[in-house]
């Protein structure tokens, strides 16, 4: 519930990241800042409204997540004291877009790492220490993130300062950022509301179909954070273009072949695996088999995944938000029947599912997205 009430607000750092790299490209160095600070306050503004809420309704929640009996006390201690760590992680994800549109890809990783030893740490000393089992974990996340947002803002407020830029936020700069990431929340929510439809129908069909997708679905998600690294290169790299004056062009490009010949590696090699891939995670042998099929399928789509991911993050460093949003959606709507439909067909469920997912899913955006990217008036 937490992390997936966090994954959604993922806007924070992608609406920042091409607005600073624009300005940062264009030598605007105190504008980028200004961008920056303004995403800093919205993610507070919305991180506090967050953690109240769901301190405020998390009995309703471990509810609604089905739990009972001793569990739905424990569901209730980790949304609580998970909630006061909300704040922290969506300033993170601002003050990331706000590195990254600085070119700055490394001190995020950094950080990151750093902040997941130190929950890794306090977890172990909170739970097993200090006896506050799953109230524990939650809060070590809780003070782990904290402290990782500590060494963002050690960061960029002393190059705010010297700037001179006010650490006070401006009302049009937060309104701009909100707007901005409006769209990107749609296309969120609309991405979220495919996968979550795609589980569903996995659910139906019986548990080995589930077991099954679960295990194909693991190594989609693996896979697509290589592409998401390519992904939010591109959109720094493309942002930081522009506002030089940069022509785009050769550098879409570059990005464009990098996701064909990912596409190509990864697909063959997932290909090559496919009869023995499954095994490290079952011993189910009808998993096994059903797993060694879709992956085929999977495979075979690899170059449109890279396609997607790829120019996602072009779009995002052109801050063409508005078509993003609109291509998930429109990609949702054709989705959507057309799994449903597939679903029912004659054969195996889950290669049906997957066939979906590559044609209904991955196909719609990478054609549209492809059309935004080449069409003469790009810029």
């Amino acid at each position: 519930m937490v992390q997936t009430t966090v994954g959604v607000m993922i806007f924070l750092a992608y609406a920042t990241t091409p607005a600073v790299a624009r300005l940062f490209g264009a030598g605007e160095i105190q504008r980028a800042l200004g961008v920056g600070r303004d995403g800093l306050y919205v993610a507070a503004s919305l991180g506090a409204v967050l953690a109240v809420a769901m301190w405020a309704t998390a009995p309703w929640l471990a509810q609604l997540l089905g739990t009972g009996g001793a569990a739905h006390g424990f569901a209730v201690d980790y949304i609580r004291w998970s909630a006061p760590g909300i704040p922290a992680m969506l300033m993170i994800l601002a003050a990331t877009g706000v590195l990254r549109g600085f070119q700055d890809t490394k001190t995020p990783l950094v950080v990151s790492a750093s902040a997941a030893s130190l929950n890794v740490v306090l977890n172990f000393l909170l739970v097993y220490g200090a006896h506050l089992s799953v109230a524990g974990a939650a809060l070590g996340t809780s003070i782990a993130q904290w402290t990782a947002l500590s060494a963002y803002l050690t960061i960029i407020v002393p190059r705010m300062k010297r700037a001179a830029i006010s650490l006070r936020p401006s009302a049009s700069g937060m309104r701009t950022t909100t707007r901005v990431g409006s769209w990107l929340f749609l296309r969120t929510i609309a991405l979220r509301a495919s996968l979550l439809i795609t589980v569903w129908v996995a659910a139906r069909s019986g548990e080995t179909t589930l077991a099954a997708h679960q295990i194909v679905f693991t190594l989609f998600s693996t896979l697509a954070f290589a592409l998401d690294a390519l992904a939010i290169a591109a959109q720094a790299m493309v942002g930081h273009a522009r506002g030089a004056g940069r022509e785009t062009h050769p550098l879409i490009r570059t990005f464009m072949r990098w996701a064909l010949g990912y596409g190509v590696l990864v697909g063959g090699v997932l290909a090559a695996l496919s009869p023995v891939i499954a095994i490290p995670f079952t011993r189910d042998p009808a998993v096994r088999d059903l797993v060694g099929t879709a992956v085929l399928i999977l495979a075979a789509f690899q170059i449109v995944a890279g396609l997607v991911f790829v120019l996602d993050g072009i779009m995002i460093g052109q801050e063409d938000m508005p078509f993003l949003a609109l291509t998930c959606t429109v990609t949702l709507a054709i989705y959507t029947p057309l799994l449903l439909w597939l679903s029912q067909l004659p054969g195996t469920t889950l290669y049906w599912i997957w066939l979906a997912f590559g044609l209904g899913f991955l196909g719609p955006r990478a054609m549209l997205q492809t059309w935004r990217i080449t069409r003469p008036t790009t810029a």
